[in-house]
């Protein structure tokens, strides 16, 4: 959905994404000596119809609804990717907080949804480490979902979460902090966004980061006991 709908007061009027706190930072790293040229294409080249963009001389700030948003992202790295040189992307994904410390959201506000991110394929191989952050605050007595206090379960999402990844065929293994993920980018981007999505519809705060590499001349990756193992990356 491109509009988000709250539980606020009867008379309030439904947030939007930007009021929510929905939004990403994007980060391009491309390793050629043309690289400013490759990076500032590729933001030119993308579809920022409907979103908020502020790029400094750090990061992309993107906002706007959930689908627009990783749609946009997809189209900058693929277009970076484009251009052949070896492309690391970071991207930040973030919905229910639309401060800083402070997450200053109507009173009677609770965790919402949107519709899952579908993608077209991109025809670029994308390898990742993903990971993914439900921020609950039972010290509160109540979760950003509205459930009741305690012991908030983030694992179980979590959890999920990789079991989709493993069932989309993009799950690649875990590495220490995050999880690996190998396939088509808008795959990857897919299976990421989605989870993001899906937490979202019961925890109000959840952020998901992703570190993208796209034609790496690297061919051998290493594991966490053992030798390298060779031919699993590109």
């Amino acid at each position: 959905m491109d509009a988000v709908t709250t539980a606020t007061p009867a008379d309030a009027a439904p947030l939007t994404p930007q009021q929510y706190g929905v939004g990403a930072r994007l980060t391009l790293s491309v390793y050629d000596s043309d690289y400013v040229r490759i990076i500032l294409d590729a933001l030119e080249s993308a579809d920022a119809t409907g979103l908020d963009i502020d790029t400094g001389d750090i990061s992309t700030f993107v906002g706007g609804p959930e689908r627009r948003i990783v749609g946009y992202v997809r189209e900058v790295i693929a277009a970076a990717a484009a251009s052949g040189a070896h492309v690391s992307a970071s991207v930040l994904l973030s919905r229910g907080c639309p401060g800083e410390l402070q997450c200053e959201l109507p009173a009677g506000t609770t965790a919402l949804g949107a519709d899952d991110v579908s993608l077209a394929p991109s025809g670029v191989r994308a390898r990742a480490h993903w990971s993914l952050y439900p921020l609950l605050d039972a010290d509160h007595g109540t979760d950003h979902g509205g459930e009741s206090g305690g012991e908030a379960d983030h694992m179980a999402a979590i959890g999920r979460a990789i079991d989709h990844a493993r069932e989309t065929g993009v799950y690649d293994g875990s590495d220490h902090y995050a999880t690996r993920l190998d396939g088509d980018l808008s795959a990857v981007l897919e299976t990421a966004a989605n989870a993001w999505i899906a937490v979202g519809r019961t925890v109000q705060h959840v952020t998901t980061h992703l570190t993208i590499s796209l034609n790496s001349p690297t061919s051998i990756r290493p594991t966490l006991s053992g030798p390298p193992a060779a031919g699993a990356g590109r």
